[in-house]
């Protein structure tokens, strides 16, 4: 099986749920953040306490269930969505669509070039750590990586869930 043409994909599209107040350049923060948990909340805090305002984009529902498998998302974006912006640290929030297979920095740097940012921020480990730092650098955006809550991902928390039950 061949990979699609990214020439020949749509391109990624943002649609806000809640837009920031202030007008300043932001921190953008991108990803499925498909059940919510400390790990998210740190990062995001510790995101928003060295810069404002703090931008989330949420990955829809397609695009995490590509990269994730057909169980995920547990909660559907605009649930997502809504608890991020209910959020103290968070003051904007957008849904990105499009083919789960469109995920290069190309895309990504055409769809928040118009939010003019100041900065992408990321965990340590991220596995696109290289193509986050290409995308700011090509935004004129700084790319700032902060630690990582050690054992709490989505994954983990459902996995703990699982054997549980």
């Amino acid at each position: 099986m061949t990979s699609p043409d990214p020439l020949h994909l749509p391109p990624l599209t943002m649609r806000w749920y809640s837009r920031p107040d202030s007008s300043a350049a932001p921190v953008v923060v991108t990803g499925a953040f498909d059940v919510l948990h400390v790990g998210h909340v740190r990062f995001l805090s510790d995101v928003r306490g060295r810069h404002s305002p703090l931008i989330v984009g949420v990955e829809d529902d397609t695009r995490v269930r590509g990269w994730k498998g057909p169980t995920r998302p547990v909660n559907p974006a605009e649930e997502r969505a809504e608890m991020l912006a209910a959020l103290r640290c968070v003051d904007g929030v957008f849904v990105i669509s499009g083919p789960a297979e469109v995920a290069d920095w190309d895309s990504y740097a055409d769809l928040l070039r118009p939010l003019g940012m100041a900065a992408l921020a990321f965990t340590t480990g991220d596995p696109y750590t290289e193509e986050k730092r290409r995308g700011a650098e090509a935004l004129g955006a700084d790319a700032w990586v902060l630690p990582l809550t050690e054992g709490r991902s989505t994954s983990a928390a459902l996995n703990r869930l699982a054997r549980s039950l």
